[in-house]
């Protein structure tokens, strides 16, 4: 059963390196300069079969785990870090409405996720509560048969392509205590407006953007799993998924950049007596260095993965860890290859400047990297997740 899982990935992760390797590649520097949405690498993704990456077999999905989505992220992250989180959020979102999909969910989201022809995502992060994404203050009231939902979200990956929004909100109504609830909102629900457009310093092509919800009227069956359930969805599916697609499209990142720098090194010569620079021994010490931490950290990120695709729940602690210490390497390496590589990497246009730009949102994308810490931290010493 282990091989015939490992021959299966290996073929996929086989033909997502075609794909990255080809049409991905070739779009990235335009997706880059144009702040332009990777529409046709997405669809090539789905188009391929890998849109139920992460939704279980039963709904027809190809049943992969995290150890799956960090490979094909890293992968595709290697190219174009803004199409490998654009994906990314897809499988999230993906893996979020499998995890207690009603039939009638599964029939309406799920089936077409699987087919290729339906694109989701999250909606957790707001303006007003930061890193404490969990904590939504947008409202979900009650009214007979339906939910009003209002509120603002922010910084939502394929905002305004994608075909359903998974969204977190206080759900509250007459005779009832406020919790935390999760709801998927369809793409042409009434009330949707979209603010400014996307310009970021990186991960420029991935539409972050914000939504304002006013009044939408949404379906009783729309809700996810059961009132108050959001938490639940936080730490059981949203963290594990998104910490590690981002954490492979770190990886992927980090990697690209060594590969810029160890080929740079290889080609560049001195005038004066033709040496390379491949020859000098600090030179040789430090990129040794840097890639051993890539590879230290990698190791990790898969090992997390695979912890938790096993079933073992104590996988929580690797995982946030995996996240932030690919956070701080990554930005660390990037950094680095980029002064090995000298005044190169300075031009306008170079490969190199595109992954320091992108990398640097590693810190900062919720949790971040000081939350996460803190959060292992507390599991190391037996205190509450959210012990504030």
């Amino acid at each position: 059963m282990v091989l015939d899982y490992s021959r299966k990935l290996n073929s996929d992760l086989a033909k997502i390196k075609v794909i990255s390797e080809n049409q991905i590649r070739t779009r990235a520097v335009e997706i880059d300069n144009d702040l332009k949405w990777p529409a046709e690498n997405i669809k090539d993704l789905l188009n391929a079969g890998f849109g139920g990456l992460c939704v279980p077999s039963e709904f027809g999905g190809l049943g992969y785990g995290l150890l799956a989505l960090a490979k094909i992220c890293e992968t595709v992250g290697m190219e174009c870090a803004s199409t490998s989180i654009c994906f990314g959020m897809h499988c999230v979102g993906a893996a979020v409405l499998s995890a207690q999909a009603t039939e009638e969910q599964a029939k309406k989201y799920l089936k077409p996720i699987c087919n290729g022809t339906h694109l989701t995502t999250l909606a957790l992060s707001e303006p007003g509560t930061g890193a404490h994404f969990y904590y939504p203050q947008c409202s979900l009231y009650s009214d007979h048969d339906e939910f009003i939902l209002n509120g603002t979200k922010g910084f939502i990956t394929n905002g305004g392509h994608a075909d359903s929004y998974v969204v977190s909100a206080m759900q509250t109504g007459e005779g009832i205590l406020p919790s935390f609830s999760c709801i998927v909102v369809d793409r042409d629900s009434n009330g949707i407006t979209w603010k400014e457009s996307w310009k970021g310093f990186g991960m420029r092509g991935n539409d972050s953007l914000t939504a304002e919800f006013k009044n939408v009227r949404l379906c009783k069956e729309n809700l996810l799993g059961s009132e108050g359930d959001q938490t639940w969805y936080v730490f059981n599916v949203v963290a594990p998924y998104f910490l590690m697609a981002m954490s492979g499209v770190y990886l992927g990142v980090a990697r690209t950049a060594l590969n810029l720098a160890q080929a740079h090194l290889k080609n560049r010569k001195y005038g004066h007596n033709g040496r390379s620079l491949a020859e000098e021994s600090i030179i040789q010490h430090r990129l040794a260095s840097l890639w051993g931490k890539c590879e230290a950290t990698g190791q990790l990120i898969y090992y997390a993965a695979n912890r938790f695709d096993e079933g073992d729940e104590a996988a929580t602690l690797e995982i946030m860890l995996a996240k932030a210490e690919i956070a701080e390497i990554a930005t660390n390496i990037v950094n680095e290859a980029m002064t090995l590589m000298g005044g190169i990497a300075y031009r306008d246009g170079a490969q190199i400047q595109r992954c320091l730009r992108d990398v640097r949102a590693a810190h900062v994308m919720a949790p971040t990297t000081d939350l996460l810490r803190q959060w292992a931290g507390r599991i190391l010493l037996d205190q509450p997740i959210l012990g504030d």
